[in-house]
């Protein structure tokens, strides 16, 4: 011990004492913080897909679903509408 330097520190060791005073200072603390909250039980995660091309690919399908619905109701509508004017006209003579 009797060769210590009493020599310049530089700011760089500096800065680190003050950062490791300071996070030894912090840890105590945080350490000795007692919660009495009780731990969650982990919820299974959802049966989404994983990657971004399974989502895509999901989304797709569910538009194509969507689409054909709209022209299926969409065909339907022309049916009735095409029957009622067919019906009519006959009952007009």
């Amino acid at each position: 011990m009797s060769n210590l330097k009493s020599g310049v520190i530089s700011r760089r060791k500096a800065l680190s004492l003050l950062g490791l005073a300071t996070l030894g200072l912090t840890v105590p603390v945080t350490v000795l913080t007692v919660s009495d909250a009780e731990a969650q039980a982990q919820q299974p995660a959802p049966a989404a897909p994983v990657t971004g091309t399974e989502r895509r690919q999901e989304r797709r399908t569910g538009r194509v679903k969507r689409r054909t619905g709209r022209r299926a109701a969409r065909r339907k509508g022309r049916a009735e509408r095409r029957e009622l004017r067919r019906e009519g006209g006959e009952e007009k003579k």
